[in-house]
Parts: C-alpha cells; structure tokens; sequence
C-alpha cells in the first residue's frame, strides 16, 4: 500500500497545525460558529446533533494493521471507545470533543492518515473495490490509479470550491462492487484487445434525485485518466449550478444539459488540458504503482473438507475466490444481529489488526457496505481466523444476506436526519434471526437511510427503506428492486410508507412472499421481483387494499 512521502508528511503535519490554531480561536472567541464552520468541514469536522462528529479518510478502503490500531487508540482515548465505518469507505468518530480534535489529528497523521476533504464542496474520499487487488476476476488492481487520483485532488486549487460535493468510484472488475454508476465519476477497468483502459461514467448519484450514471467514454486510455478527469470537474465547475443546492450536483448538470452536450465541453477542454501534463502524472503513477505491487504469498495448499458446521457456514457467507486458489478473501460482518451496523469496538479493532498482521499480510480493508476485509487469507489459516473472530463477537455469517443492513447513523446521531436507521436496522435483523429463516432467504441487500440524503444507498437495495418525517412523526417508504451492481437500477417505491412500529412487519410480508414466489430457493429475491414485477409484492406488503381490489 501507499507509503506517504516527505511531501505528504509535511503537508498533512502543517494542515494539522493550521487547524489547531483555528480551534484555539474558536474556544477563545475570536472566532464564532458561522466563521470556523467552514474551516471545520476543510478538516472533516461536523456538528451533529449531539456533539461534533469527526470523519476520517481511508483511501480507497487500504489500511494496515498500525492504522487499524491506532483508529482504536482514538476511539477509547477521545471518543466512546468505538467508531462507525461508512459507505464512503471513511471511519466517523461521534463523540469528541472540540479542544481534542487536533490532537486526534495529529495522532492520524502518525500513520499517514488524515480528515482532509471528507467534507465540504470538494472532491471527497476516492472509493474503490474492496477487493481490489484479490479478486480472482479482477482486470487490474484499481487502487494505483485512486491513490493518483486522490494526490491530484487533493487541495486542488481549482476544484475547493465547486458547486457541490464530488465523489469518485474506481474498480477493476465487472461485478462493480465500487457501485461506479451512483458516482459523480465512476471508472471501471476495462480490456479492449490487449489494451486495459477506463470507461467512464458521468453523473450517477443518490440523494433526493436518483440518477443512474451515462457512459461519457467508453474506452479511455489508462494515460489520459487525470487530463480527462480535470476536463469532468472543469466543465461542472462552469456549469453547475449554484444558485440552488439541491439542484448543485453533477448528474444534474447533465441532466439539464444533455450529455451529448456534457460530452463536447469535455472532449473540447480535454484536448486542452493533456498536453498540460506532459508525462509528470504517469511518472508519479509508476512509483505509485510499485507499491501496490501483491504480497509475497506463502507456499500453502487448499484447506480439506471442513466438518464443523458453524465455521462451514461462515465460509459459505463471509470467503470469497481469491486469485491464487490456496488463498480467500476474508469479509467479516459489523452486522452482528442487533448491533449497530458497521460499529466497532477498540477492542474488536485491535483483534482485526492483530489477524491482518498474522494472517492478512498486513493488510484490511473497509467495504461500502460498513464491513471490514482481509484480502488475503491462506485457506489453511481460516479456522483459526474464524475462531477468533467468534471469541470477539466478529463471526456472524451473514455477508450478503438479510441482515448484513447498510444503515447510515440516521437521528441517533445527525442533524440532517428525518428518522431513525439504526433501531430499525437492528430490529430487522433481529427478527429474522429469530425466525431462523435468513440463509433459506439467500442473498438480499437492505439499505437503509433516515433521510432523502440517501447515505445508506436505499435507492440500490433491493429493499430500500426511506425514514421521513410526516408531521412529526417518522414515515418509512419502502423501494423494491434496487440495484447498485453493474447493471444499476433505482429501486421503485412501492406505495405509502409504514410507521416506525409497522416497518418490521411490512418487510417480513415481503419476505414471506418472496419465498412463495420464488420458482426454487436458488432465485434470489431481486430475480425474482425482475420476473414478476412489483404488483405480487405490494399485494403483500397492503393486503387490505389487495382485498379491496378484490371484492
């Protein structure tokens, strides 16, 4: 993985140091709320509902197992000794306290980590595959060509300001576990012939308007991705709207323009721009590459049959194909039935650092979808792997299924939010876990958000859950049919939505129908909502209004 340069360090080590300044300000006086709000969220510091939230960069999801361990330093000495990992492949920290923070910082910097642009009108976290570099499919590994992308945004002088916050996806495979399409800019590693380019993506993105996101180039050379990338934000920052924020993102300059339209002013500026770079980003992109190059796999052979049950249904779920066949991709769930959705404890945050760097060649990653990887793990080593993520409440099964929820933090902790997430995700998960029925369901994404901002991604679950606020009290829409794989789909609403205490009960009529009218337990719920369409499950989801219809 990327190791910061002299550069980097000092950079990072005086970003730290402004902002200490600035925090001393603000308790002092000198400065007042309106006036540090904007410096805070240059440095990825929130005020949510309860207290200051403080959101930390992971890079395309790669850390290591002293990164990990100092993540779970912070959270037990400033924080309440855990911390949340997100759907932009960040980790939040919910509790501290103003005067802290810098210290916090500095301890990032410490490991080469910071908060620098996960806020703000800015060019935000560059996400990737979170199994980049491991998948058996894969094209390329992606995260050399994130980590380019990331140094060059990184205080970009032009693109600090834009109209509105930008977020880039990056994978090298076509099962698009990045979900590119939901992205400002998504990139998908791509072969023609014998060459690997990029096809790019434009415009796709959540929120309170859905867009799945256009093809701009089809086949990009791998050389040309920083001059083309610089034409997409240069042409959005001309053209995007700022006159109002909810109509401020890039998918809706597109939308509004055309893409066609969107296409020339790239093409146009891009012919500009390339020369410009004159070689210097591939220089910097061959060093870069160096050290993404994959570890040194230890001689080891396939695991034998397994015979204990529990660690059989673990690999089942959490084990994915890695490329050398004696090695697996290790997904261990933050989804433990009635827990918080991608929490971590200090203690459980050691224990993954301590298996990273016994059995993981050092290395973790953090997934879109609030869990943590081991991307490469020798099949000998998984029952000891597993047997100790059992004694720290790490071994649920359940990667894939109905209750490993993606929920965003909703109105437990921010001030954004219309609803609650969390209880409802926790109550679900429950649920099924009680009717014991979760892996005879089979694979079934839901996602969860507490307001139309959608940092829980339900627009692409195949059951989404929207939390709004109905005269005071909380409203859950439900979507069906979502999809944030390479094929991406908005899910469709399914009717008026449920009440807090009603929710759980709707979702479990959905399941139940889906299991009567799947033609054999090996279609999956979305396969079959695309073969019968949304009219059997709204008939299950109100049966009143079904017997209405009816008489």
């Amino acid at each position: 993985m990327y190791a910061y340069t002299d550069f980097d360090e000092a950079f990072v080590r005086e970003r730290v140091a402004q902002f200490r300044a600035q925090v001393e300000r603000r308790i002092d006086g000198s400065l007042n709320e309106e006036e540090f709000k904007p410096l805070r969220l240059m440095n990825g510091l929130y005020l949510q509902l309860h207290a200051y939230m403080l959101r930390v960069a992971i890079p395309y999801g790669t850390m290591n197992s002293a990164q990990m361990r100092q993540l779970a330093m912070i959270a037990e000495r400033w924080d309440k000794g855990y911390g949340h990992f997100t759907t932009r492949q960040n980790i939040q920290f919910n509790w501290p306290e103003l005067r802290d923070v810098p210290d916090m910082l500095e301890a990032l910097a410490d490991v080469q980590m910071h908060a620098i642009q996960t806020s703000g009108n800015t060019i935000r976290n560059v996400t990737a595959d979170h199994f980049a570099g491991a998948a058996a499919e894969e094209v390329e590994d992606p995260r050399p060509y994130a980590e380019l992308l990331r140094q060059w945004s990184t205080d970009h002088p032009e693109f600090q300001f834009l109209p509105r916050k930008f977020k880039i996806a990056v994978t090298g495979s076509a099962l698009d576990r990045a979900v590119t399409k939901a992205h400002d800019i998504g990139l998908r590693l791509v072969r023609r012939g014998d060459e690997v380019g990029f096809e790019v993506i434009v415009g796709g993105g959540l929120g309170r308007t859905p867009m799945v996101g256009k093809v701009i180039r089809e086949f990009l050379p791998k050389a040309d991705l920083l001059p083309y990338c610089e034409a997409v934000v240069s042409v959005y920052n001309l053209l995007g709207r700022r006159d109002n924020k909810y109509k401020a993102r890039i998918k809706i300059t597109v939308h509004e323009n055309g893409l066609e339209a969107i296409r020339d002013l790239v093409e146009a500026r891009f012919s500009e721009l390339r020369s410009e770079f004159g070689g210097v980003d591939q220089e910097l992109l061959k060093g870069i590459s160096a050290q993404f190059a994959p570890p040194p796999l230890r001689a080891s052979s396939q695991a034998s049959a397994v015979q204990d049950p529990v660690l059989r249904s673990w690999i089942d779920t959490n084990v994915s194909a890695h490329v050398d066949p004696t090695h697996a991709i290790v997904s261990i769930s933050l989804k433990a039935h009635g827990q918080t959705p991608g929490d971590a404890t200090s203690d459980q945050m050691r224990l993954m650092a301590d298996l990273a760097e016994a059995y993981g060649y050092d290395e973790l990653r953090i997934s879109h979808e609030q869990n943590v990887i081991l991307p490469h793990v020798a099949r000998t080593d998984l029952p000891e792997v597993h047997r100790r993520l059992k004694e720290a409440g790490l071994a649920t099964a359940n990667i894939g299924l109905i209750s490993d929820i993606i929920a965003c933090p909703g109105m437990d902790y921010c001030a954004l939010a219309t609803a609650r997430s969390i209880p409802v995700a926790q109550q679900i998960a429950l649920r099924f876990d009680a009717l014991k029925i979760e892996h005879d369901i089979g694979p079934l994404k839901i996602k969860i958000s507490g307001c139309i901002n959608a940092c829980g991604h339900h627009h692409v679950g195949h059951i989404g859950i929207l939390g709004l606020d109905r005269a005071g009290v909380e409203n859950y829409q439900i979507t069906l049919g979502g999809d944030g794989g390479p094929d991406t789909v908005i899910g469709e609403r399914a009717g008026p939505g449920f009440a807090y205490d009603q929710i759980v009960p709707a979702i479990e009529r959905l399941v139940f129908a889906y299991l009567g009218l799947r033609d054999s337990p090996q279609e999956t719920f979305l396969e079959t909502y695309k073969r019968l369409g949304l009219a059997p499950f709204k008939s299950a989801l109100y049966p009143d209004e079904a017997k209405a219809h009816a008489a």
